[in-house]
């Protein structure tokens, strides 16, 4: 990702910022936070995720964060409401 994103020909790098990694944390088994520094002293984080055999990522902006936090509410209200379905036949 590092390599990729450091080309100066890339599309949107009208800096020719390169990309260094500075180290990665892990979130969970399947996510990760991955840091890195550029060369204008600025730092970037990407969030990793494995999904289908891979591993894929994005630069989460604050909307990204924001709409996350709420949508970690509505799924908890929706495993809520399967709880009981997970034990059906069960006695």
């Amino acid at each position: 990702m590092a390599r990729m994103f450091s080309d100066p020909s890339r599309i949107h790098n009208l800096g020719g910022e390169t990309f260094e990694l500075e180290k990665i944390m892990a979130l969970s088994e399947y996510t990760a936070a991955v840091f890195y520094l550029k060369n204008s002293g600025k730092r970037a984080i990407a969030f990793f995720y494995y999904n289908n055999n891979a591993w894929r990522f994005f630069f989460p902006s604050d909307s990204h964060l924001v709409g996350m936090s709420a949508f970690a509410e509505v799924k908890r209200k929706v495993e809520e409401g399967n709880f009981e379905k997970n034990f059906m036949g069960e006695t």
